[in-house]
C-alpha cells in the first residue's frame, strides 16, 4: 500500500480531466471543459487531444468566444520558425463566485473567478453551537461582505455561491434533513439563503465538497473512481463515480460516517448509536479520554487541547492514551475495508484536521485494512494523507458554483 502527501494546487486549470474514450459530453461540453482543465491551449492542441478536425474546433471555440466563456489569449513564440499561436482560455473575468465552509466552530470563504483562480479568503467565528436557521443565514450575509470587500467587488457582482454544510443535505433541492450547525431538522437553507442574498445558490453536504476541491484542483483530476474520507468534527464521505460526485437515488448516499460497526453501540450526535463517527470523531477521542485518562471537562479549556494533550501523551509513551487512537484506528481500518470492498476506487483520500493525529492512519491501521478486504489478490487502493484546512472545503463549494454556472451555460445535466 502506497501512502502519499500532497498540497492543494489550483495551477493553470482547474476541473477534470477526462479522457476522449471516456467522454459522454455533448462535443461543445467537451471542448468548454478540455479548455478549462487545460487552463491555456491552442486549437492544434485541443483538436488533437479530442480527435476532432481543426475546422470543428474553430467553430465551437468561436461559439464560446461571442457568448464571452473563454477569450483567445497573448500571442506566444511557437512553431519551427518561432512564429506566434494563439491559445485559449477561459474568461476569468466572466463570473465570480464565493465557495464557504460552514461549522459549528467557524464560517470560511474563498472568492474565486470563473477559471477558479483564488482572489480572496474571510474566516468569521461560529456560534459554538447550533442555532436557528435565519441565524445561520445572518452569519452567511455577514461573511459573503467580508470576503466581497477583500475582493473590491460587491455581492451583487457574484454569479453564484456554493456552500458545505456538514450532516445529511439533498443538494437537489438545498434542504438540510439533518446538521450539527442547526437546531431543527428539514430546513429549506438553500432557498432560504438565496432569497436573503438576491443570488443562486448551491448546498452540499460538506464532505461531498472536499471530494469536488480533490477533482477540480487536486489529486483527483485525472481519476473516474476515487473517496474521500474526512475526519473532523464528525466523519464524512464522498465518492467521485466516472469523474462525477455520485450522491445516491435521494442525494443523500455516501453517509459513511453513519454507517453501523457495533449493534447498540456508543451514542452519535446524529441520534442513532454504533456509527462509525462515534469511534473515530473528535468527540468520540475526547469521551474515551475523559474515561480512561480520568479527565473532567473543567480540567481542559476546548476540545482541541483535550485531543492536543492525549496525542502529546500517546506520543510519550503513555498507553491508555496510545490505545484509545489504535481503537479509534481499527474502527476507521473497518470503514475504509468497506469502502474498498464496495467501490473498488482508484485511489482513497484522508482528509481534515484530524488527520495531524498520525496515530488514525499509522502503518498498522492501513495494514489492517488491507487484512479486512476481500482476499483478489490484488493490492489494496492508495491511501493519500491530506491534513488540509477549512479553506479546501471552500474551495470545493466554489467548484460546486462554477460547475452548476457552466453546466447551465452549456445546457448539461447538472451532477
Amino acid at each position: 500500500m502506497q501512502l502519499l502527501t500532497s498540497d492543494l494546487q489550483p495551477a493553470s486549470g482547474c476541473g477534470p480531466i477526462i479522457p476522449r474514450h471516456e467522454g459522454q459530453r455533448p462535443l461543445r461540453q467537451q471542448v468548454f471543459e478540455r479548455i478549462r482543465a487545460a487552463g491555456r491551449i491552442p486549437r492544434a492542441e485541443l483538436a488533437r487531444e479530442l480527435g476532432i478536425s481543426p475546422a470543428s474546433v474553430t467553430a465551437m471555440t468561436a461559439d464560446l468566444i461571442a457568448t464571452g466563456m473563454i477569450e483567445e489569449t497573448s500571442r506566444e513564440p511557437g512553431g519551427a520558425r518561432g512564429r506566434p499561436r494563439t491559445a485559449l482560455a477561459v474568461r476569468p473575468e466572466a463570473h465570480l463566485v464565493v465557495g464557504m465552509k460552514l461549522t459549528v466552530q467557524e464560517h470560511t470563504a474563498v472568492l474565486v473567478d470563473f477559471a477558479g483562480r483564488l482572489i480572496a479568503t474571510e474566516t468569521l467565528a461560529g456560534a459554538t453551537r447550533a442555532v436557528a436557521p435565519r441565524a445561520l443565514v445572518d452569519g452567511i450575509a455577514r461573511l459573503l461582505e467580508r470576503v466581497c470587500a477583500k475582493a473590491g467587488v460587491r455581492p451583487q457582482d457574484l454569479s453564484a455561491v456554493g456552500l458545505g454544510v456538514p450532516g445529511f443535505v439533498e443538494a437537489a433541492t438545498g434542504t438540510v434533513f439533518w446538521s450539527p450547525v442547526l437546531n431543527r431538522r428539514a430546513v429549506p437553507l438553500g432557498e432560504e439563503i438565496g432569497r436573503r442574498l438576491g443570488l443562486p445558490v448551491h448546498l452540499d453536504n460538506d464532505a461531498n465538497l472536499v471530494t469536488l476541491a480533490e477533482l477540480w484542483f487536486g489529486a483527483g483530476r485525472t481519476l473516474s473512481h476515487f473517496a474521500v474520507v474526512t475526519i473532523e468534527h464528525g466523519v464524512g464521505m464522498g465518492y467521485v463515480l466516472n469523474h462525477r460526485i455520485h450522491r445516491g437515488s435521494r442525494g443523500v448516499g455516501m453517509e459513511l460516517g453513519h454507517a453501523k460497526v457495533q449493534l447498540d453501540g456508543a451514542l452519535c450526535r446524529c441520534g442513532q448509536r454504533g456509527c462509525l463517527e462515534a469511534y473515530v470523531a473528535d468527540y468520540a477521542l475526547a469521551r474515551e479520554a475523559t474515561t480512561a485518562l480520568h479527565w473532567s471537562h473543567h480540567e481542559m479549556r476546548s476540545l482541541g487541547t483535550m485531543l492536543k494533550s492525549l496525542h502529546d501523551q500517546a506520543e510519550a509513551g503513555n498507553a491508555a492514551a496510545r490505545s484509545i487512537f489504535q481503537r479509534a484506528g481499527r474502527y476507521l481500518a473497518l470503514g475504509l475495508a468497506n469502502i474498498v470492498n464496495l467501490f473498488d476506487p482508484e485511489l482513497i483520500i484522508l482528509s481534515g484536521e484530524r488527520m495531524r493525529y498520525d496515530y488514525l492512519y499509522a502503518a498498522e491501521t492501513l495494514a489492517e485494512m488491507a487484512d479486512f478486504c476481500v482476499a483478489t489478490g490484488r493490492p489494496a487502493p492508495r491511501v493519500q494523507i491530506q491534513p488540509w484546512g477549512d479553506l479546501l472545503w471552500a474551495h470545493g463549494a466554489a467548484a460546486l458554483a462554477l460547475a452548476a454556472i457552466s453546466d447551465r451555460l452549456m445546457g448539461a445535466r447538472p451532477d
